[in-house]
């Protein structure tokens, strides 16, 4: 398995190994190890969801993770031998989410802090896996806890920030197995804390804040020291600090701001050296020995900074929002293309780079296909319209305004490239004719009563099916209804349409219409094109006849959740399925079992898709993720 997203909304979620040659990272349920030199990936399995916080030891040794939950529900923290890269403890106090985590210096202790639901902090004792002590993180003060930090030097304090003045430094009492908090003096400044950072000799430390500024303060006697920058704040609040070895302070910003400059200058901001980046900066942690950054956005994107001169470029990227749909190009497995909100993207298989992206700002694409032949991606937008682009430039080659009144939601293209096969949020399938930089409306079906949720044609005739939450599938007849004929003069040609006869009048027409007590999301032919297979919220797979729409077999797909996506693999001898319940199942068509299960995926699964070689499967999520498997049963049938 390969993923090509890094979760950049965990704060602190991006770690540089101490040994100097891996990155941590959550996505997720899962915890992604990568190698710096060759990118190759372990992940780490054994959270039930999403990953809420990461921390590494001082020698690397030992990784914590912590995950949110449900409501009622308690969250573990799972602490990890890195070496091993296999469980040591799971730790389970807190009740729905983990919200950070530290461990103190010389790795006698982890420190974690609960989530709102929660409220506590707890002390462990990282050799036996046990809870030392622990109390109300929010006892003495008003707002609720959101991020720790520990200490450099003394494993008996730590510090603990959050919101409307929750600024405590904590001393553990190890004999008497307490904690005790001394509440910070920060005099009239009312802020909200989001992030620590220590400074090394633990004479004081920093805190970001959501107003914009860092607050310097004394660590042994409690008191504020300064708080900078006094009029030009950093936009969005101060979401990343990080110390250099040189004294500088490196800090980053909701608005995508880097800044590096010294503590003691921040009043004079000319003197701070600024980058801008995509999304806001939740990440900064040093490599190479303190010579490189690595950055983390909530948008995504991962950056290499190389100090001191700050030249950075992009390590790597994804969506920042639900993706939608997944699509391969004609015959060939090197490249495949995602969409979502804003943009399309093309990605190459191997390596897991974006290789191409178009942005249509403030628009969700629902679907997107590649023509057969290569010569374009089609689109499909909430804004009613379809948009064709060219492949390799990304640039916009036609429009179709007013493609369909409550937005574009699924499309599709003939096999000789001529046609276009759209569904809208209104349920009507419309199929248009490309002639010439054109686009006209060949037809408009009307059957379906609300939103066309996928449409699939089949390769060996002129022949599709669209599932719609209407509770109806339909095989639609679409043969050409006319002739088109091309005459050539000796300096310019003219198009001429033929009148179709009265049978052909006949052609766009309902084949069967299948009726089920769900709302399909999913459809798809086997092989052989005389079976359709569809899924939906009722959790079932039907299998059904094409020639007459009965019902052949109906299995359970899924105990707890709506199967979003379907993907025939080109033998035919298995599909793929995944849904809200954000595991990938794999099946075996004739015999209608599970043969393999993958998870990984930390939000629901909007789409699957098998690649034409049979040899690699990709599925997306809501929560901006692309995982790449290798498919297990390889071929082209």
């Amino acid at each position: 398995m390969h993923q090509y997203f890094i979760d950049g909304k965990v704060p602190s979620g991006l770690i540089a190994h101490p040994g100097g040659e891996h990155i941590v990272f959550p996505l997720g349920c899962i915890i992604v190890i990568q190698e710096l030199g060759s990118g190759k990936q372990n992940f780490l399995h054994g959270h039930s969801n999403s990953v809420s916080c990461l921390c590494c030891s001082r020698s690397g040794y030992l990784l914590a993770s912590g995950q949110l939950t449900r409501m009622g529900f308690k969250a573990d923290i799972i602490l990890w031998k890195f070496s091993e890269q296999k469980i040591h403890f799971r730790l389970s106090l807190h009740k729905v989410k983990v919200q950070s985590i530290a461990f103190s210096p010389n790795e006698l202790y982890l420190v974690s802090l609960g989530g709102q639901d929660d409220g506590s902090v707890v002390v462990w004792d990282v050799e036996h896996g046990e809870a030392v002590c622990g109390c109300e993180a929010s006892a003495c003060i008003a707002g609720q806890a959101l991020t720790l930090c520990y200490s450099n030097h003394n494993d008996d304090t730590f510090i603990v920030g959050g919101m409307s003045g929750n600024l405590c430094v904590w001393e553990l009492d190890r004999n008497n197995r307490k904690i005790h908090p001394t509440n910070c003096k920060l005099g009239q400044l009312k802020r909200s804390i989001c992030c620590l950072e220590v400074e090394k000799t633990d004479e004081y430390f920093y805190c970001g804040t959501s107003s914009g500024d860092v607050l310097c303060v004394n660590l042994k006697t409690h008191h504020l020291i300064s708080c900078n920058p006094s009029k030009k704040k950093f936009s969005q609040g101060v979401t990343a600090l990080q110390l250099l070895p040189d004294g500088e302070l490196c800090i980053g910003a909701g608005d995508g701001t880097l800044v590096v400059c010294h503590p003691l200058k921040m009043k004079r901001q000319h003197l701070c050296r600024t980058i801008m980046m995509e999304g806001s900066v939740q990440s900064v942690v040093m490599c190479n020995k303190g010579k490189r950054l690595m950055v983390g956005t909530a948008a995504g994107y991962m950056y290499q900074v190389e100090l001191p001169n700050l030249e950075f470029k992009l390590f790597s990227s994804c969506h920042g929002n639900p993706v939608n749909d997944i699509a391969f190009p004609g015959a060939t497995r090197e490249l495949f293309g995602t969409c979502s909100l804003g943009s399309v993207r093309v990605w190459y298989l191997a390596s897991g780079r974006e290789v191409l992206r178009i942005t249509i700002p403030n628009m969700t694409c629902h679907a997107l296909t590649f023509a057969p032949d290569g010569h374009f991606i089609a689109t499909a937008w909430d804004d009613g319209k379809i948009r064709l682009f060219l492949p390799e430039s990304g640039r916009l080659s036609l429009v179709v305004h007013d493609a369909h009144g409550m937005g574009v939601t699924a499309i599709a293209i003939t096999a000789d490239c001529q046609r276009i096969v759209s569904g809208g949020g209104e349920g009507q399938v419309r199929v248009w004719t490309l002639l010439r930089n054109q686009a006209t409306l060949a037809h408009a079906m009307k059957q379906h009563k609300s939103t066309v949720s996928s449409i699939r044609l089949a390769a060996s005739k002129n022949e599709g099916v669209s599932a719609s939450t209407d509770g109806s599938c339909i095989i639609w007849d679409l043969e050409i209804l006319g002739i088109c004929e091309i005459v050539f003069h000796q300096f310019s040609c003219s198009v001429a349409f033929h009148h179709p006869s009265g049978s052909d009048l006949e052609r766009y027409v309902c084949k069967q219409m299948v009726m089920s007590n769900t709302l399909f999301k999913c459809v798809c032919y086997n092989r052989e094109e005389f079976h359709i297979i569809t899924s939906g919220t009722d959790r079932k797979i039907g299998f059904w006849e094409v020639h007459d729409g009965s019902l052949i077999r109906e299995l359970k797909a899924s105990d707890n959740g709506v199967i979003n996506g379907m993907a025939m693999n080109p033998s035919g001898s298995h599909f793929a399925t995944g849904g809200d319940d954000r595991i990938i199942r794999v099946w075996a068509y004739n015999e209608g079992k599970v043969t393999h299960i993958g998870e990984g995926h930390g939000g629901a699964v909007a789409q699957v898709c098998i690649s034409p070689d049979g040899e690699h499967l990709i599925s997306v999520s809501t929560d901006g993720a692309i995982f790449h498997w290798r498919f297990p049963f390889p071929g082209m049938g």
